[in-house]
């Protein structure tokens, strides 16, 4: 039987979320500097998106207040805020990897978050970013636990971001790596890192869940 770590959100304060996350910057920097010039190309966890473009996606970590304007005119111009991130994160793809994993490196020790949100969403994009382009091509990124407990829930209890509550409802998920649980209902059980990936909507991650809730999430949604 998996041990689990024992759990609250009270156990991780800022400080040791945003070391966690700078842990967690260096592991998907060196990943990054492995990957070929196909492994680039190669299409990520998120539809319509390549791993380059994910990459870039993250970089855009270094947005900032005065980056605020265009971004507030990007959305109006693609009609949304999910069109623009896509649009901004095609755009920055274009720079040379190089440049893309150096602007990543350089937020390691950069402990502010992008404007108006927290460092509970600067955790969560790292992670689940990072398994977007790390699964596809066979790559392991390890997620530590207690951060991915964190990010999930956050996930879990706001609404607005993945609506995880909600389009979840009726499923309980249990983590067998740490003390964690959310939800009613049948059961979902597996590492805290593949329940966060299945609470922001990447259904890849059941591959690595098991319990009866599963075969009911696979199945397809009734027309």
């Amino acid at each position: 039987m998996t041990r689990q770590e024992p759990w609250s959100p009270a156990q991780m304060d800022r400080t040791q979320a945003w070391t966690a996350i700078d842990a967690h910057r260096q592991d998907l920097v060196r990943l990054l500097e492995d990957l070929s010039a196909d492994e680039w190309r190669r299409p990520s966890l998120c539809a319509g998106w390549t791993v380059r473009q994910v990459a870039a996606h993250i970089a855009l970590q270094n947005t900032g207040w005065s980056d605020m304007p265009r971004a507030m005119v990007d959305t109006i111009r693609h009609g949304g805020m999910n069109a623009a991130i896509h649009a901004a994160a095609c755009r920055h793809a274009e720079l040379p990897v190089d440049v893309i994993v150096d602007e990543i490196r350089v937020r390691i020790g950069v402990w502010r978050p992008l404007p108006t949100l927290t460092h509970h969403a600067t955790a969560i994009d790292y992670l689940v970013h990072g398994q977007d382009i790390a699964l596809p091509l066979g790559r392991t990124l390890a997620m530590p636990p207690r951060l991915a407990a964190l990010a999930a829930d956050r996930v879990w209890s706001h609404g607005a971001m993945f609506h995880a509550r909600r389009r979840l409802a009726g499923y309980r998920f249990v983590a067998d790596d740490i003390e964690w649980a959310a939800g009613a209902g049948r059961e979902v059980r597996g590492s805290i890192g593949a329940l966060l990936l299945l609470l922001t909507g990447r259904p890849a991650a059941l591959d690595r869940l098991t319990g009866p809730g599963v075969p009911a999430l696979r199945a397809p949604a009734a027309p």
